[in-house]
């Protein structure tokens, strides 16, 4: 039996998730911008949760091209939110367009996001070494700046503590517990 950060439980599409995702360095601007929205769609809410209704989500919101996203009307946005395979609330849905266009623009910027984001942790992996899940921070210098920088270029659903979990799931930092499997050299101790 592999050992695993204790968060996880034992729900399989949480444990995939897990062995699958969270933590592996990503630098796709889609996959980046995917999670940017469930991030913020799952503020207040367990990850879980979110996980579940990802596939819903990525259909609402054409499979999360940030070009599309960026295009949606009104309309179609209220269209969405009559959908009960998302947590409707017009706030995180009406975010998803915001952020799509505020994307668009740190692309133009950066010539694209994954060079903006990386930027934040010096384009390496930060690499923790918790032995408990109470060592884990909720948030961290690095997490402040990227929540600060976004919301001054008209992000919302951003804050510190999202962002923190964002740079966890994208492989920005590495937070798995000393004993799991998935962290290199966890075998050893």
């Amino acid at each position: 039996m592999k050992n695993r950060c204790g968060w996880c439980g034992t729900d399989p599409l949480y444990i995939a998730y897990h062995d699958d995702e969270w933590g592996v360095p990503q630098h796709d601007d889609r996959r980046l911008f995917e999670k940017l929205v469930l991030e913020g769609a799952q503020a207040g809410l367990s990850w879980i949760t979110i996980l579940r209704k990802r596939t819903a989500y990525r259909r609402l919101f054409r499979e999360f091209d940030p070009t599309a996203v960026a295009t949606m009307t009104d309309a179609e946005l209220e269209t969405v939110l009559l959908d009960p395979g998302i947590v409707r609330n017009r706030l995180k849905v009406f975010s998803a367009r915001k952020n799509a266009r505020a994307f668009l623009e740190v692309q133009q910027e950066f010539g694209s996001f994954d060079a903006f984001l990386w930027a934040f942790v010096g384009g390496t992996a930060k690499v923790n070494h918790p032995r408990t899940l109470a060592e884990v921070p909720a948030v961290t210098p690095e997490a402040e700046a990227l929540s600060k920088a976004l919301k001054k270029r008209g992000f919302t659903f951003v804050g510190p503590t999202i962002m923190y979990a964002y740079m966890q799931s994208m492989g920005l930092v590495d937070d798995h517990l000393a004993t799991c499997w998935r962290r290199a050299g966890a075998d050893s101790l």
